[in-house]
């Protein structure tokens, strides 16, 4: 069993973008999680203040090896 999950994997991976991305979102629908049409339409919300932010220079970009890197001096890792 773990072979062919591990191959279904593979073959994942090797989709292009857009076509994982499908593969993502019919999975997840799939698991029948419940919907909250609120939190969504919140967080879509927040998502074009900050993409707004950053195109108005107002937000603070931070590298993510910089991120990275001072949460595993924080851990110790």
């Amino acid at each position: 069993m773990a072979t062919t999950n591990g191959r279904v994997i593979e073959e994942a991976l090797s989709l292009p973008a857009d076509v994982r991305i499908s593969l993502v979102e019919k999975l997840l629908t799939s698991l029948n999680l419940p919907v909250d049409e609120e939190i969504d339409r919140l967080w879509a919300k927040e998502a074009e203040r900050r993409v707004s932010q950053i195109e108005e220079g107002k937000a603070k970009l931070v590298p993510g090896e910089e991120v990275f890197a001072k949460i595993r001096a924080k851990h110790g890792r």
